[in-house]
Parts: structure tokens; sequence; C-alpha cells
């Protein structure tokens, strides 16, 4: 059983650099919500490894379930606009979403 904080850290790093590399690449804004949600995914682990490894007590835990309802709220919404998005412009690029300053 692996009880070594790196590689937890490790993991979490390359959540977050795949969540920067797909939030600055990507077009389509379905995929750049996709990179939002893996950048909160990582500091959520974040918070439970080091609650895990430092202290032992929940505050981490309790902190990264903010976090997991952070992320559906903010999906719900951002799905929702992008909804709108397609309905006006029939795409859903980023690039187009300054046309609707209307």
């Amino acid at each position: 059983m692996l009880n070594n904080v790196t590689v937890f850290l490790c993991i979490s790093c390359g959540l977050f650099i795949l969540g920067i590399l797909a939030v600055l690449t990507r077009k389509n804004a379905v995929s750049i919500l996709m990179g939002i949600e893996l950048i909160l995914n990582s500091a959520g682990l974040n918070f439970i490894i080091f609650s895990h490894f430092s202290t032992g007590n929940l505050r981490g835990h309790l902190v990264a379930l903010f976090i997991i309802l952070l992320a559906a709220a903010e999906a719900a919404v951002a799905l929702s606009i992008f909804l709108g998005l397609y309905r006006q412009r029939g795409t859903v690029f980023v690039d187009h979403a300054s046309d609707m300053k209307q």
C-alpha cells in the first residue's frame, strides 16, 4: 500500500496540469468546462491529502466536499449559459460568445 505523500501530490499535480492544458488549448466551451472541473478536482484532492497526512482530522474532507458541491453548481450554470449560446448562435465555440453582448 502506498503511504507516501509525494505520490498523491504528483497525481494531483498531473490532474492540475491536464486541466490547465484543457482550458488553454480548447475552443469548445464544454471542453473548457471539463478542464475547470479537473482543476477543481485537483484542489479537492490536495485538501484531502494534506488533511489525511498532516492532521488526521476531517476538515480537509469537508472542504473537498464543498468543492465538489461548488463544481456541480458551476457546471449547471455554465451548461445553461452554453445552451443559450448554442440556441442563439448554433455553436458552443467560445470565440462566438462575445456576440451575445446584445
